[in-house]
């Protein structure tokens, strides 16, 4: 990667997911569980919006998803769609993702539409449309 992708110039914005864009404590959990709630049919996306958010991601995958290779399938693929999504969304806000159960896992492309659907009710996208 050369330096202007790693430095998310407007041609091409950073899509890198440090810890620092993540959310890693409990307590931050729990602050976003008390936001805006969002649900869809393969996630839920809870909303946070504070001075201090950053558009920070956490996900959660309960054991109701499977075993540790699908829970951590999910994880990998709902962090892949906010990477490859962040720079369109706006504001302060930190996002806790959950993955729903029950729920056969879906393409990705479905899963990118999703989460931009549920960005544009929680407020996060403007009136763009997804896709």
């Amino acid at each position: 990667m050369d330096a202007s992708a790693a430095s998310g110039t407007a041609a091409s914005p950073d899509r890198r997911l440090p810890r620092a864009r993540r959310l890693r404590r409990a307590r931050e959990f729990d602050d976003a569980y008390r936001g805006r709630k969002v649900v869809g049919r393969h996630m839920v996306m809870f909303v946070r919006q504070a001075a201090d958010a950053a558009l920070r991601l956490g996900v959660v995958t309960g054991r109701r998803i499977g075993g540790s290779v699908q829970r951590n399938r999910w994880r990998r693929r709902l962090r892949e769609v906010f990477r490859l999504e962040r720079h369109r969304l706006h504001g302060t806000a930190d996002i806790v993702l959950v993955a729903r159960a029950g729920v056969r896992e879906p393409p990705f492309e479905e899963l990118r539409r999703e989460f931009l659907d549920l960005a544009r009710r929680a407020g996060l996208l403007g009136s763009e449309t997804p896709g």
